[in-house]
């Protein structure tokens, strides 16, 4: 089984995380440091990963969990803020988040220690959908509707074009989902701030045609056999 693979079924990262912690020379095969993520790891190989000595698991578990603000989407943080991982603390597996949420966005997080899945997920070439509700200040015109629909700069990037529906508009505010296929660092925020709105809250509210549902916020709950299988196939 290749290191990074193994790595991922170990429930440590996804594969892409695997190759960082072994390039940068975080991995140890039989106590000698390891750099190349492609390594076949053989039966009686030793792996060690920042001095914790590893082992794959076959069985694959995945939890969808409804985020609160004021966590970080992290196994662990340097600065001792509340992780993700802290709320699924039962789960008998070693997960880890696939993608992630801003610490003052709250929705839909897939956790898993299934690297194949984390990667599918989260790779650009597969253009996963995920559907945001969020608050916006001021008015969303048309116009900064028909914008965010055909992309926009968020400062050196231009974004895909985007599926765009206002819910409810007041003077002061508008209630919106937007649908995007991309996951750069802040991007529905950078979104709405290129057209001149500032976010006020976000919730990511389904991935695909999976939906958070009336899953309470902080809560968590298994996925079935089904959504596992849409998620793979998407």
């Amino acid at each position: 089984m290749r290191l990074n693979k193994y790595i991922a079924h170990a429930g440590l990262a996804s594969r892409r995380k695997a190759d960082e912690l072994t390039i940068n020379g975080n991995v140890k095969i039989n106590g000698v440091t390891m750099r190349e993520p492609g390594y076949d790891v053989k039966t009686g190989d030793v792996v060690e990963v920042n001095g914790v000595t590893i082992r794959s698991q076959e069985k694959s578990e995945y939890v969808l969990l409804n985020k609160p603000i004021g966590y970080i989407t992290s196994v662990h943080d340097e600065q001792g803020r509340p992780v993700v991982m802290e709320l699924v603390a039962d789960v008998d597996a070693r997960l880890f988040p696939v993608g992630r949420l801003d610490y003052n966005t709250s929705g839909m997080l897939i956790l898993t220690n299934d690297g194949d899945l984390a990667h599918h997920l989260t790779h650009p070439r597969h253009q996963v959908p995920k559907t945001y509700r969020a608050r916006v200040s001021g008015v969303l015109s048309k116009e900064k509707q028909d914008k965010l629909r055909r992309g926009v700069d968020i400062g050196g990037f231009v974004t895909s074009p985007a599926q765009v529906k206002v819910i409810k508009q007041t003077e002061r505010s508008a209630i919106v989902e937007i649908q995007i296929r991309e996951g750069k660092n802040r991007q529905v925020r950078k979104m709405f701030a290129a057209v001149g709105n500032k976010v006020q809250e976000l919730e990511r509210v389904a991935i695909g045609e999976l939906y958070l549902g009336r899953l309470k916020e902080g809560h968590y709950r298994k996925l079935t056999k089904k959504e596992i299988e849409y998620l793979k196939s998407l």
